[in-house]
């Protein structure tokens, strides 16, 4: 699953250029044919705007959210593109500068006010971006954007038009909600994110969001906090990117990397701060393993720990014989993955690029399982009984219970990553297939398939082709869990058509068909298969 190529050309830059969004849809050059069950469209979310007048973003998380559509209708494609009107875009575009301070770019004050009114405008508290450049999901019959903050974006799937713009903090107590919910089959949504908990202390809550209501009225108005973990430290929140689900349990990995809250709030208001500035790595923490039951929603107190890891994904979280086994694309060590990810970095030339890559951590897909049945005379035994696993649960003598991963695979600077797999028949069940899109130190070049039981792997991949998430949508009449396809947006900068919408058979990797347009496309992060 290691990647065959090198990109000293650097084709991988045009991924982090600003496009234009387009005024109606383009057809698309189909080669091959289109599987005749698409008949629905490709939603994907990522920045498109990297620079406004003369002011650049600086992170990969800063540029002004752009959202894609490829149309399937009678073995045809379309591409359509728009950005969200969210107010960090149309203020940046009507003040031709950066207006709303972003992940990794603080918002200068106004150079036209004069000095007083700059002075006391760092003193009006932080203005959270509404910026939601990093997924796509449902809740009841409406489509949100989002990204990690308290604020949502409904939009209309069909002409990409901006809706409204939703606070969470209107119906529940949360500080934001990450970009990973899940949702069960019947539309119910669960989520996660940061509080103020008891006794002025931070914590994680879950929040529920109910389906489709009978009398049409809008579920987020019924969300509701089902069950708290407690944070390991009282003014530093763990960054929380998604959390395992399963059946019958939450779980919820913090790790050691930081969000300080009273630099967060002090640095913002007084000197001028972005997000970025504000993290920090506890490394002496290691990385804690919170699990609550479901129903009726209830922590769990038991203190299960292992070696310090960053996480962003879940791959999949099942119970089995009275274990939780939680799959997960981890960093080795406690420093901040994102340090990684500045413009500057994945814009550089290829042997700088992988010059820095040398110095980040090291990514592996790693398999933990969590004993639920815990018996104190049990010390310095491992607890793991299942026979498929090399996964690892000691009980040490102060009641912790130490979890030692089964790496499921591991490549020198060669992650796997942003992970999906056929979410609606194996989420929180017992699974064989995830797929991934392939780093090959940062820089995205491929696609690949996991068996998580076997460890093989097969690979999709070409010379100077950059693709994205791979999303797995089944054949309607598979039987087998891996009976479906994958489908990809691939930037490929030397092409007659750089940009082009990929199809994959899910079960060994070959192509399908391809949708190729005559525009170029920037990097996306996630998105969703709309029937």
């Amino acid at each position: 699953m290691v990647s065959r190529f090198e990109h000293p050309a650097g084709g991988y830059k045009k991924m982090f250029e600003t496009c234009e969004e387009l005024s109606e849809p383009i057809p698309a050059t189909v080669i091959g044919r289109i599987p005749s069950f698409l008949k629905g469209s490709l939603l994907r979310l990522g920045p498109g705007l990297f620079e406004v007048g003369d002011e650049p973003f600086y992170h990969l998380f800063d540029g002004q959210a752009l959202m894609h559509k490829f149309d399937f209708k009678n073995g045809q494609v379309t591409y359509y593109r728009k950005y969200l009107k969210t107010d960090a875009y149309v203020r940046a575009i009507t003040e031709k500068r950066v207006v709303i301070t972003e992940f990794g770019t603080f918002a200068y004050p106004d150079p036209c006010k004069n000095i007083f009114s700059r002075f006391f405008s760092y003193f009006k508290g932080v203005e959270v971006t509404d910026n939601c450049l990093v997924n796509v999901y449902p809740i009841g019959e409406d489509y949100y954007a989002v990204t990690e903050t308290n604020y949502l974006t409904k939009v209309n799937t069909d002409t990409l038009e901006t809706l409204k713009k939703v606070d969470m903090c209107n119906y529940v107590n949360i500080n934001g909600v990450t970009a990973h919910p899940h949702i069960e089959k019947d539309g119910t949504v669960y989520n996660i994110g940061n509080c103020m908990g008891k006794g002025a202390t931070l914590a994680y809550n879950i929040v529920r969001t109910p389906p489709t209501q009978k009398d049409k009225s809008d579920p987020i108005e019924k969300s509701k906090v089902v069950v708290q973990f407690p944070s390991f430290e009282r003014f530093k929140p763990a960054y929380v990117h998604s959390f395992g689900m399963s059946e019958n349990y939450f779980v919820f990995v913090e790790t050691p990397i930081k969000i300080n809250l009273l630099k967060f709030l002090s640095a913002w208001s007084i000197r001028g701060s972005n997000y970025m500035d504000c993290f920090e790595s506890n490394e002496n923490q290691g990385t804690l393993f919170h699990i609550a039951r479901k129903e009726p929603g209830e922590y769990i107190d038991h203190k299960y720990k292992g070696a310090a890891i960053g996480m962003f994904h879940h791959i999949n979280t099942y119970e089995d014989q009275g274990f939780i086994v939680v799959d997960l694309c981890g960093w080795k060590g406690f420093e901040f993955v994102y340090n990684y990810l500045w413009l500057a970095n994945l814009r550089a030339n290829w042997d700088e690029v992988k010059k820095a890559a040398m110095m980040a951590p090291q990514p592996e897909v790693r398999r933990y399982v969590i004993p639920l049945d815990i018996h104190k005379e049990e010390q310095g035994k491992n607890l793991v009984s299942l026979p498929y696993t090399t996964a690892t649960a000691t009980m040490h003598a102060d009641g912790t219970i130490w979890l030692e991963p089964e790496v499921l695979f591991s490549g020198p600077r060669q992650a796997f990553e942003f992970p999906q797999i056929n979410y609606k028949k194996y989420a929180g069940k017992n699974y064989t297939y995830a797929y991934g899109l392939g780093l090959n130190h940062f820089i995205p070049d491929r696609i690949c398939k996991l068996n998580v039981k076997t460890k093989e792997t097969w690979v999709w991949q070409e010379p100077d082709s950059y693709p994205s998430e791979p999303l797995f949508v089944q054949t309607p009449d598979g039987i087998d869990e891996d009976d479906g396809v994958l489908l990809t947006i691939v930037v490929s900068p030397g092409s007659q058509r750089p940009g082009y919408l990929l199809i994959l058979n899910a079960k060994d990797m070959s192509e399908i068909a391809r949708a190729e347009v005559e525009c170029t496309m920037p990097v996306t992060f996630h998105g969703m298969y709309k029937p």
